[in-house]
C-alpha cells in the first residue's frame, strides 16, 4: 500500500532539486503552505540550495499579515523566476513584500497571468496537452500584442501568444509542466489521503497534484494533523493518496489571513447574519447601495475584491441576504463574501467547489452579472484594475479578473470618481462636494488595461459604471452619463472631471435620495425570470 513519507518542513525541502519547477496552492493567507515554503527558504540559507526554482502559483501565495508564503522563497539566486494570477497585496503604507521589490529591481523574470488560466494550464500538463487556448485575456495587458503579461524589463516574451483557429482569434497559452507540488489540507491520513475539512476552499490543489504527479514530479502536502490509515470518509477525500509523497504536519496552520479557524467559513457551522459587524454609514457604501439596485432576486452574481464586495453587506442591512447566490473565484458559492483582506471566504456558504472548477462557471458567463472595482477607467470603456505605477503591491495583479469579465453578461463596475485627499459630505438627500480628489479616475488612456472596453462592446456585454456621483454606461457612442447624484452639478463635478468628453443621455436620472440616508433604503429586488423552459412548464399547470 502507498505509505507517503512524514517529513519536517526543513526536510521536505531537501525533495526539491535545482532548477525545478515548483507550482503552489494557495490564495493569499487562505490555504497557504507557509510552513513548506519557510522550509525551503531555511534550507537554501543554510546550503545555498535549492537555486534556479521557477514558482507557479494560480493565486497569490501568502499576505501582508503575517503569512509570508512566497516572500520565503523570493531571494535572489534561490528563485529565478514566478508565474502567477495575483501577488500579495496590502497597504501603500506598509513596505512592498519581497516579491514585488524584486520585480521592481529586475531581479527576477515575472509573469502575471489570469488565475483561471493558470489552472488550466495545470489541467493541460496534467493531461500532457500542449497547451490552452482561450479567449481570456484578449485586448488586455496579458494579450501578446500589449506586454504578454511581463511585469518588468528583463522578463522575455514567453508562455502566451495569438494564434488564429478557424477564423477565430485566440490566446495560446503553453502547458507548464511542474516537478514539485506543494499543497495543503486539513487532515491526512497514513496512506495520504487528504481532505478539507476546516479549509474555506481545497482551491487547485488536485489539479496542481495531477500536473507535477502524472509527469513523474513529486507531492508534498502539508496538512494540520495526522489520521490512522483508512479512518477518512473517501466521499470527503479530496486527493486522493495516490498522488502524495511527502506529508508535512503543521498544526498552527492558519485557516486564512489573520484566522486560526472559522467553522462558519468551511461549511462547518451556520452563523447568525447579526454576528456580521454593520457596514459603515459612508460614501463607499452609498455607491455599494446603487449598486444593489442593479440586482434581481434570484440572480448568480460573482462579485470582486474592493468596494464591490460591500454589496452582500448591504443585502444583509436590507433583509435580503439570501435573495442572490454570489459566486467568488476561490469557490464559495452563496452566503456572504467576507470583507478586506479576507475576502475569498464566505459566511455561511451553501457550496464549496475547488477553485478551478468554480473558474469554469466564470470563464463560460454562467452567471447573470459580475461586481468588479476599478483604478482607472478610459475614453474606450477599459479598465485597468491592476497596475498602481510606484505602489504596485496595492493591487493584487489580474488574479481572475480577466477569466470573469471575459463572458459575463453584464459587467458593473464600481468605485469612486476621483482619488486622492478630498472633501466628499454626504448629505441627507444627496452629496455636498466641498473638495474633491486631485486625481480623476476617468482617464484618455488607462496605463495598463485589464479589461477592453471595446471588445466587450463586440461581445454585446453590458457594461456599467457606478460612482458616488454618477451612474455611466458603454455606449457605442462612448461612455454615457445616465445618472447623477442629488447636489452634484453635472458640468463642474462630472464632465469636467473627465480627461475625455463623456457623453449625457438626454435625460439622466436622479439617483434615489434614499441611498444617501443612514438609515436602510427598503431595497426590493425584482425576480429574476425563469429559464424559458421552466417558464413554459409553469404555463401548462
Amino acid at each position: 500500500m502507498h505509505t507517503p513519507r512524514i517529513l519536517t518542513a526543513r526536510r521536505a525541502a531537501d525533495l526539491i532539486a535545482d532548477g525545478d519547477v515548483i507550482t503552489v496552492s494557495s490564495s493569499s493567507g487562505l490555504g497557504c503552505p507557509d510552513a513548506v515554503l519557510a522550509g525551503i527558504g531555511e534550507r537554501f540559507a543554510e546550503t545555498a540550495s535549492p537555486r534556479g526554482l521557477t514558482s507557479l502559483h494560480p493565486i497569490a501565495a501568502g499576505d501582508m499579515s503575517g503569512i509570508k508564503g512566497i516572500d520565503h522563497i523570493a531571494r535572489p539566486g534561490l528563485l529565478d523566476r514566478v508565474i502567477a494570477g495575483s501577488y500579495p497585496s496590502g497597504p501603500s503604507r506598509a513596505e512592498p513584500p519581497r516579491i514585488w521589490q524584486m520585480i521592481d529591481n529586475d531581479e527576477i523574470e515575472a509573469w502575471n497571468f489570469p488565475s483561471g488560466v493558470l489552472y488550466q494550464m495545470h489541467r493541460a500538463a496534467a493531461a500532457k496537452q500542449p497547451g490552452v487556448f482561450t479567449e481570456v485575456g484578449i485586448g488586455s495587458f496579458v494579450d501578446p500584442r500589449e506586454t504578454g503579461g511581463r511585469m518588468n524589463d528583463i522578463t522575455p516574451e514567453r508562455f502566451v501568444r495569438r494564434v488564429e483557429l478557424d477564423d477565430a482569434e485566440w490566446l495560446y497559452f503553453e502547458a507548464i509542466i511542474p516537478d514539485v507540488a506543494i499543497i495543503r489540507a486539513t487532515t491526512a491520513d497514513e496512506h495520504g489521503n487528504l481532505t478539507f475539512e476546516d479549509e474555506a476552499s481545497p482551491l487547485g490543489a488536485l489539479d496542481l497534484a495531477y500536473a507535477a504527479h502524472n509527469n513523474g514530479g513529486i507531492v508534498i502536502a502539508q496538512v494540520k494533523r495526522l489520521a490512522e490509515a483508512g479512518s477518512l470518509s473517501p466521499q470527503a477525500v479530496r486527493v486522493p493518496g495516490i498522488l502524495v509523497d511527502a506529508i508535512v504536519v503543521a498544526p498552527d496552520q492558519l485557516q486564512t489571513t489573520q484566522t486560526p479557524y472559522d467553522p462558519a467559513i468551511s461549511g462547518q457551522l451556520r452563523r447568525p447574519l447579526s454576528t456580521l459587524d454593520p457596514v459603515p454609514f459612508s460614501l463607499e457604501k452609498v455607491t455599494a447601495r446603487r449598486a444593489a439596485q442593479q440586482l434581481r432576486s434570484g440572480e448568480i452574481v460573482n462579485l470582486g475584491f474592493g468596494v464591490s464586495a460591500l454589496v452582500p453587506h448591504v443585502l444583509v442591512e436590507e433583509g435580503l441576504a439570501g435573495s442572490v447566490s454570489w459566486v467568488i473565484e476561490q469557490g464559495a458559492v452563496g452566503g456572504v463574501p467576507l470583507l478586506d483582506f479576507v475576502f475569498g471566504v464566505a459566511q455561511n456558504p451553501d457550496a464549496i467547489m475547488p477553485s478551478a472548477d468554480q473558474f469554469t462557471l466564470l470563464q463560460g458567463g454562467g452567471f447573470h452579472r459580475t461586481m468588479l472595482s476599478f483604478l482607472e477607467i478610459d475614453e474606450h470603456g477599459s479598465v485597468n484594475v491592476h497596475h498602481l505605477p510606484g505602489r504596485r503591491h496595492v493591487t493584487a495583479g489580474v488574479g481572475g479578473f480577466a477569466d470573469i469579465v471575459s463572458h459575463a453578461p453584464e459587467i458593473v463596475f464600481i468605485g469612486s470618481f476621483t482619488a486622492g485627499r478630498r472633501d466628499i459630505a454626504v448629505a441627507g438627500d444627496g452629496l455636498d462636494i466641498r473638495a474633491d480628489g486631485p486625481h480623476t479616475k476617468f482617464v484618455k488612456a488607462v496605463s495598463s488595461p485589464t479589461f477592453s472596453g471595446r471588445r466587450a462592446l463586440e461581445n454585446g456585454q453590458k457594461v456599467t459604471y457606478i460612482t458616488e456621483r454618477a451612474v455611466l454606461e458603454l455606449r457605442p457612442e462612448g461612455l454615457t452619463v445616465t445618472e447623477i447624484a442629488p447636489g452634484v452639478d453635472l458640468e463642474r463635478d462630472v464632465l469636467a472631471r473627465s480627461e475625455f468628453p463623456l457623453v449625457v443621455s438626454s435625460e439622466p436620472a436622479t439617483m434615489d435620495e434614499r441611498l444617501f440616508r443612514p438609515e436602510p433604503v427598503g431595497l426590493r429586488l425584482p425576480a429574476v425570470a425563469p429559464h424559458p423552459r421552466v417558464a413554459a412548464l409553469r404555463g401548462q399547470q
